[in-house]
């Protein structure tokens, strides 16, 4: 059977050099990232590219996927939260894409790998503080100390705010990682059993039944959730802005 993790593997394509020591090159990781940007910017651009009164099937899945994020924005951080919008449409777009590129024969899963996901959320993470910084100044730290809490509390409460802030980046990459990596784990393990059952004749394949069943079933689990990541990253990127846009409450 093959190894399930031998798929994320980061193998490079094209040497371009060493730095300091360290070698500079075009990974498959990195193309499938050029490529998921290629691919979600084409969709988009095809997609609005003619705005007809009545959408074809094309305009459509382009204008449900932007009033989704719309929607989901304008109902966590309210409107002064729509000038974040390019950049959690941005991101949705891209985690949705790597998601389901991932899902192709021969795909990679760029989402799969930690430090793609943490980049991501390190991103948000330091827009968040920022903004925050930038529009409330000393006034953005009472996010540390909720309203209605009682001072007597506020030795016990701001360490754990500030802890909670700070650890936002790791369980906002975290939660992602670990879903597409257990997800194509399984996948791999149940389609290994099912070509190594095969390749022992009738009986063999007679017991790949199961296993392929349960193979199909996971493909469309993690079809969607392709999906849910997605919106779950999104979710909490606004939720996390909304703590920008409106600190303390």
């Amino acid at each position: 059977m093959a190894d399930p993790i031998q798929q994320f593997d980061i193998k490079p394509l094209i040497r371009l050099g060493d730095i300091a020591g360290h070698e500079i090159a075009l990974t498959n990781s990195s193309a499938f990232m050029f490529l998921v940007v290629a691919l979600a910017a084409s969709f988009v651009l095809l997609g609005s590219r003619n705005r007809a009164p009545v959408p074809g099937r094309w305009q459509s899945l382009v204008e449900l996927q932007h009033e989704f994020v719309l929607k989901t924005l304008r109902e966590i951080t309210g409107e002064h939260g729509l000038r974040f919008f390019p950049l959690v449409f941005s991101l949705f777009t891209f985690i949705l894409f790597a998601n389901l590129v991932g899902m192709l024969p021969y795909g990679f899963t760029v989402t799969s790998h930690l430090i793609v996901t943490f980049a991501l959320a390190a991103l948000v993470f330091a827009v968040v503080t920022v903004y925050g910084l930038a529009k409330h100044g000393l006034r953005f730290f009472r996010l540390f100390m909720p309203a209605d809490v009682p001072m007597a509390l506020a030795p016990f409460i701001v360490p754990i705010e500030i802890i909670s802030y700070l650890s936002r980046p790791v369980s906002h990459s975290v939660r992602l990682f670990a879903v597409m990596l257990g997800g194509h784990i399984t996948l791999k393990v149940f389609a290994g059993f099912v070509v190594s059952l095969s390749g022992i004749g009738a009986i063999g394949i007679a017991a790949a039944i199961l296993p392929l069943m349960m193979t199909v079933a996971i493909t469309a689990l993690e079809i969607l959730m392709a999906f849910i990541q997605a919106y779950v990253f999104t979710m909490l990127t606004c939720m996390y802005l909304n703590d920008a846009l409106h600190p303390g409450h």
